[in-house]
């Protein structure tokens, strides 16, 4: 009987100018003829894309998808860096990163890469449904302000997108202003801002979740963005759940992100 699977795949970025990793699972169905749906999933500012398998979340699947709970699917986990998914420099470049003397922040054309590069790759190279309704992307703290932004930007693409404790500042803060050169980037990317200031496609569901005692005060964010695409029609819901910013308020929560994408 054929086993799920856990493959890496590297390709080089000609975007980046550097060789970039993607961790796949594919469910023990794959190998039939039927295409599947796509969860791109990003990880955090601290994170790499082996962090969900770290929590298991190939594991979860597996059992949900035995049991009937969500329907099979494949799901990406690419490296993304320290970079909050962003067109922010010509080059690749790292500089400092004021809230982190151990970390820094990557510069470059991340959102090409991601959206020019990973996804055609992905359906080059694995039986997916090659269109939004088969394609659907979520991520965790900077990973979900990535994948919130690349949604509303490009909404040809996706059909689902979850937010998972979110990066959503209600201003620009000092510590991140590396990213953007200017406020006009700043707003091109800010999922708040796009929402506010652009028609958001009604046929995309979208999922939204952070720790009620998160230390970004994410769920303040969160509940702004929510309200603004109920009241533009869209399919948004929003939760509160008890927990930090952490990874263990995402491995507890991770059965319901499934559920949202698997259903």
């Amino acid at each position: 009987m054929n086993k799920s699977k856990v493959e890496k795949v590297n390709f080089y970025s000609d975007v980046l100018g550097k060789e970039i990793p993607m961790v796949v699972y594919l469910p023990e169905c794959y190998n039939s003829l039927t295409p599947l749906p796509v969860l791109y999933f990003l990880h955090g500012r601290s994170g790499s894309e082996n962090v969900m398998f770290e929590m298991d979340i190939n594991t979860k699947a597996d059992r949900m998808i035995k049991d009937g709970e969500i329907k099979p699917m494949i799901i990406v986990c690419p490296r993304i860096e320290n970079s909050r998914g962003l067109n922010s420099s010509l080059s690749c470049k790292e500089v400092p990163d004021p809230g982190d003397n151990n970390r820094v922040i990557n510069l470059g054309m991340y959102e090409h890469c991601f959206i020019k590069e990973m996804v055609p790759l992905t359906d080059k190279t694995f039986n997916t449904i090659k269109d939004r309704k088969g394609r659907y992307i979520g991520g965790i703290s900077d990973g979900g302000y990535a994948a919130l932004h690349n949604t509303f930007r490009h909404q040809h693409m996706f059909s689902k997108v979850g937010g998972h404790m979110p990066a959503l500042e209600l201003e620009l803060e000092d510590e991140d202003k590396s990213y953007y050169k200017d406020m006009g980037v700043w707003e091109k990317y800010d999922p708040i801002y796009i929402a506010r200031n652009n028609n958001i496609s009604s046929d995309i569901d979208v999922y939204l979740d952070s720790g009620d005692k998160d230390e970004g005060r994410f769920y303040e964010g969160c509940s702004i963005l929510h309200k603004i695409l109920k009241e533009k029609g869209i399919n948004s819901r929003n939760y509160i759940f008890p927990g930090n910013h952490s990874a263990e308020y995402i491995q507890s929560n991770i059965e319901k992100y499934l559920k949202f994408y698997g259903c």
